[in-house]
Parts: structure tokens; sequence; C-alpha cells
């Protein structure tokens, strides 16, 4: 894979095959997705199901390989799914704003009430990289040391969840609210109301959920 994780030897991870596509899964799992078990190092798998003709791991698998290296260990075991999806305005709005963790958080938490509940501690940015290698797979891994979610500049979102109702709810909310946001910034207009800094304190005080200080004013 050329990347090594040690406290994922000899694990079992389900994944889709490079080349398919999530939403024939239903149709045909053995066909569109596989299951590898990672060896004694930590540093290779093997296919023991599915990927029936010939496929192999989606090319994002190092980097999936590597999230899920970092999020057991930041929580304990709790998070056991990493999701990459392509979703569309949170690419539309990755050539605006700077691409930085800050610049991009607060847009999303001040178009949608429910954000600073769902990603309190914001979302994390890579610029854009050549995918399905090993360094884009090292920069998101260092940004789930701290965030749920990573954004791919011009190419998508990964997220992390204890399951997927949850980790899919994370990645839905921040596409929503980027989604309200391109759409307001293609009004024109200027922006006259949105949710102040000390109303996301006032959410997160009484959700009982702890802001990143350092993204507000």
């Amino acid at each position: 894979m050329g990347v090594t994780c040690e406290n994922l030897a000899g694990e079992y991870f389900i994944t889709t095959g490079s080349g398919k596509y999530f939403r024939n899964v239903p149709l045909d799992p053995a066909y569109n997705i596989g299951i590898v078990e990672i060896n004694d190092a930590g540093s290779a798998w093997r296919s023991v199901w599915g990927f029936e003709g010939g496929a192999v791991p989606t090319s994002e698998f190092p980097t999936h390989f590597m999230n899920h290296s970092v999020r057991k260990r930041v929580t304990d075991g709790a998070n056991r799914v990493i999701y990459h999806s392509h979703t569309t305005n949170v690419i539309a709005l990755t050539y605006v704003p700077p691409l930085n963790a800050r610049d991009f958080t607060r847009p999303l938490w001040q178009s949608a009430t429910e954000c600073p509940v769902v990603f309190p501690e914001g979302v994390g940015v890579v610029p854009w990289m050549v995918p399905g290698g090993v360094d884009i797979a090292r920069a998101t891994s260092e940004l789930m040391e701290t965030y749920q979610a990573a954004v791919w500049a011009q190419h998508g979102l990964f997220a992390s969840g204890p399951d997927f109702d949850t980790t899919f709810g994370l990645a839905h909310t921040i596409e929503k609210s980027a989604e309200i946001h391109v759409k307001v910034l293609s009004t024109g207009q200027p922006v006259l109301q949105t949710i102040t800094d000390d109303s996301l304190r006032a959410i997160a005080r009484d959700f009982g959920v702890t802001l990143n200080e350092a993204f507000l004013d």
C-alpha cells in the first residue's frame, strides 16, 4: 500500500472496488465491494471476499486506511467508518474561500443552525493534491487527528464516524450547508443576516458541545 499502520494489523475492512459505484452495491455486492485482511505488519492487504471480475480496492484505500488508523486511535476505537464522497457543493465552495480550516468552517457554521452541533471542531481542508497516493493520504490523516471530516479541494469530502448512518449524516450536513452558502453567494447580493459568533456560542452552550474557539472572532 505504501503506508503502514501497526494498530490496524490483522483487521478486516469492507471497501468499494476501484472504478465501482456505491449505488450499485445492492445490485451485486460481490462485484462492487470486497473484504480485505491486513497483514501482521499493517502494511499490506489480501482479498478474502468479493472483488469479482478481478477488481481491487479503491485507489483511495491508502487514505481510508490511514484515516482509520488515526480515528481508531483518537476515538479509542469508536470510529469504524470512513466515507469518501464527491459532494458537489463542497467542491464548488473550494473555489471561493481560502483553503484553510477556519475560513472554510465559518461559512458552514453560519449557514445552518445544526452545523455547530454536528461538527463543533470544524472541518479540515486539504489543498488540491493528486488523489490515490501516499502524500494525500498522509495530509488527510494529519487533519483527522483533529477533525471528523476533511475536504479535498476540487475533489470531495472524507468523513468519519462510529457507524454508517452517523458518518453519512455528518457528510450530508456539511454538503447541505455548503449548498446553502453557494446559493447565497450565487445571488450576488450582500449578506445582511447570518448566525453571529455569539449565537454560535449560544448553540454550543445549549446543546452541550465545545466549539473550536480558534474559529470564532
